[in-house]
């Protein structure tokens, strides 16, 4: 909760995978509150009343999970609407030739993208989508201390590098500072 409102505030891409970890660990602990007590919120220094609003936290989170269907897996709706505000500027961004510099990353990162989604399976992602699953599989990966190997490292750098573009265009972009009047200009208003 703390630090997802952080993550919110800083780094909207750090923020989504955040919240799918929350949501693995959720499932993780059986949606069951008195487990992520024990296995989550007493691992925390916390003071009582940050101790219950944490477990709200959680049990909203529950309830959602349960009242959205994706016990098993998917992700929330909230969760959903943050990605789906990253495709809709992801696809502004490309449509505004004054973001040249974000295309070109963009194209850089494709390649990679589009053979991330041809070995996807069933369920077709979109590209911010399939980004966000390979960001979260190398995470994944890396808290399990498993091996990667330098082509999927050089995918990820790649990928990470866009993703960090966007995120920094969906902060400026909420804060009214991405797209502005200035013709002449590449870059954000300052």
């Amino acid at each position: 909760m703390i630090i997802a409102s952080q993550k919110r505030k800083e780094n909207i891409a750090e923020y989504i995978l955040y919240m799918w970890q929350i949501e693995d660990i959720i499932r993780a602990n059986n949606l069951d509150i008195d487990l992520i007590k024990k296995n989550v919120i007493s691992r925390f220094d916390l003071n009582e009343e940050q101790k219950r609003e944490m477990t709200e936290w959680y049990e909203s989170l529950i309830d959602m999970m349960r009242r959205e269907g994706v016990e098993k897996s998917g992700h929330l709706q909230i969760n959903r609407n943050m990605l789906s505000a990253l495709v809709a500027l992801h696809q502004a961004l490309l449509a505004d030739p004054k973001f040249g510099d974000y295309t070109a990353e963009f194209y850089r990162a494709l390649p990679y993208i589009v053979e991330l989604r041809a070995k996807g399976g069933d369920t077709p992602a979109g590209e911010i989508e399939t980004c966000f699953n390979a960001l979260y599989g190398m995470l994944m990966l890396r808290l399990g201390k498993k091996e990667v190997s330098p082509e999927t490292e050089r995918a990820v750098a790649e990928i990470t590098r866009f993703i960090a573009l966007l995120s920094r265009n969906f902060h400026l972009d909420e804060q009214d500072r991405l797209f502005n009047n200035d013709k002449d200009s590449d870059q954000p208003k300052k």
